[in-house]
């Protein structure tokens, strides 16, 4: 079995919520593959706070920067990785290429695809909002964006987040809806 799901959303959303629920249901081991990285006393506690809220049993894995690599050793079971958002950050403050991003991103779905389990990514959407005032940031907008796109594209299944409230934009038909279809 080889799953992969996208969840993304706006701030506070409900999305992390939301993909460590979905993890949780379907009982097998979860690997959290976290990207953030405390560069603030501010980031710290907020680490902190999510550290805390996952159940005691999963793994906790930090990488923010070869996130394909730690996807490729991950045990079987289920990876939820939040967030893309932090990833591309990391890569770009880190000044990777757009090119070095893009390929990173096709080798980050290269490895989910490898293999055995689900692969939960759970990512911002942040082409809702206005355009950024200085160029850093629309950079940043854009490769996210683009990065988001090919991770949707794969994906299985995918939803939105908004309000707290999921809406599913991508994955298997109901039994009515396949029986419209058909």
């Amino acid at each position: 079995m080889n799953e992969l799901y996208f969840v993304t959303g706006g701030a506070r959303s409900g999305k992390s919520s939301f993909a460590e629920r979905l993890a949780a249901g379907y009982g097998a081991p979860v690997t959290y593959l976290a990207t953030a990285q405390a560069f603030d006393d501010e980031m710290s506690e907020r680490i902190a706070r999510h550290r805390q809220d996952r159940p005691a049993h999963w793994q906790t894995w930090e990488e923010p920067l070869d996130v394909p690599a730690a996807l490729r050793q991950a045990p079987d079971g289920t990876v939820l990785l939040d967030c893309l958002s932090l990833w591309v950050s990391n890569l770009v403050l880190a000044d990777w290429s757009d090119a070095a991003v893009l390929t990173a991103a096709d080798e980050l779905l290269a490895a989910a695809r490898a293999r055995s389990g689900r692969t939960i990514l759970v990512t911002n959407e942040v082409g809702f909002g206005i355009v950024p005032d200085n160029a850093l940031a629309r950079r940043y907008r854009d490769l996210l964006g683009w990065v988001n796109q090919r991770c949707a594209a794969e994906s299985d299944q995918a939803w939105l987040l908004v309000s707290g409230l999921p809406v599913m934009l991508k994955g298997p038909l109901t039994r009515g809806e396949e029986e419209k279809s058909g």
